[in-house]
């Protein structure tokens, strides 16, 4: 790993007269937003911005209003750059088929806070301590003497009051970001209902149906306690992708369970799975035995399969791993 200080970062962005900023494949609020503001203040400071990511999703709903949607361009369209930063990959594979675009870069830099990031960039700014990689792009930002608008600000409060569920888990360090964001100009009220708080009807409807099919093993995880819930791909019809990103927050409530797991079907026989665990279990090695990663408390792989057999495989790497 290339460890790069804030300041090599923002020295290499000064620098560029133009900069490509890629976010990870099923793009969440901190990968975009972290983009977003940062490509609104690179522009701010007179470079020539582009950002983009891979795959067939379209952005979800709430984030096409974030300020700043206008730098985003299909990924055929992204132009060669000085720089190409990525943001909130935690490998290079997430950057999809971006990531040999990326390794060809004249100059590559990776912003993120996963713990489990190996590096892959000539420069990697990676803080595991950072609740979002939206907080290291301000202190980027900060280093850069670019000034923090009300929209720049707003991007990156999506990132971190998603990051922290609401705050529910930050760090004390998060609502000191949070209040120069707020302060900037960030409509927080608004922003979290309609990040957090905002589903169609239907997807009430799906939630009920996953919720009563899930499953609860307390003698798992070493008697600490396991609930699983698997969304396939017929549950989900009718709507985006991402509304099913946030049934894992639901299903880690159950008490008697130290994991949670929620098995999302993608595609046919195609799998995203997102684990949690409340306290002292880190599941990043989990995730990371099955091709994934993340943090201590919440990671994710992607598997494939029938559910029968993803479901089984996770049941057997935590089997394995006492």
């Amino acid at each position: 790993m290339n460890r790069a200080s804030v300041e090599s970062v923002a020295a290499a962005l000064r620098a560029a007269d133009s900069v490509s900023i890629i976010s990870h494949v099923r793009p969440d609020p901190d990968t975009i937003g972290s983009a977003l503001g940062l490509g609104l203040a690179l522009s701010g400071l007179g470079k020539r911005v582009h950002c983009s990511y891979s795959g067939p999703e379209a952005l979800p709903g709430p984030l096409q209003q974030l300020p700043g949607v206008d730098l985003l361009v299909d990924t055929a369209e992204l132009p060669d750059a000085d720089v190409i930063v990525a943001v909130d990959a935690a490998t290079a594979g997430r950057l999809g088929e971006l990531e040999p675009l990326f390794a060809e870069a004249q100059t590559s830099v990776c912003i993120d806070h996963h713990v489990s990031n190996p590096g892959f960039a000539d420069l990697d700014l990676i803080d595991s301590e950072a609740d979002c990689t939206a907080s290291i792009v301000l202190m980027v930002l900060d280093a850069l003497d670019a000034e923090l608008t009300a929209d720049i600000a707003t991007c990156l409060y999506a990132g971190l009051v998603t990051d922290t569920g609401s705050f529910k888990w930050a760090r004390p360090a998060s609502f000191g970001v949070a209040a120069r964001l707020l302060e900037a100009g960030v409509d927080g009220n608004a922003w979290s209902r309609r990040l957090l708080d905002s589903h169609p009807y239907s997807w009430l409807q799906m939630v009920s149906k996953v919720l009563a099919d899930s499953v609860l093993d307390t003698e798992a995880v070493q008697g600490r306690g396991l609930v699983y819930a698997t969304v396939d791909g017929e549950m989900m019809a009718g709507m985006n992708w991402d509304e099913s990103e946030s049934v894992i927050d639901i299903v880690r409530t159950a008490r008697e369970a130290e994991v949670a797991a929620v098995f999302k079907e993608v595609a046919a026989d195609r799998w995203a799975v997102s684990l949690r665990s409340k306290t002292d279990v880190d599941v990043t090695p989990v995730a990371q035995a099955l091709g994934g990663g993340g943090h201590m408390r919440a990671a994710g792989y992607s598997d494939s399969g029938t559910s029968a057999e993803v479901v089984g495989r996770l049941l057997a790497v935590l089997r394995e791993m006492g």
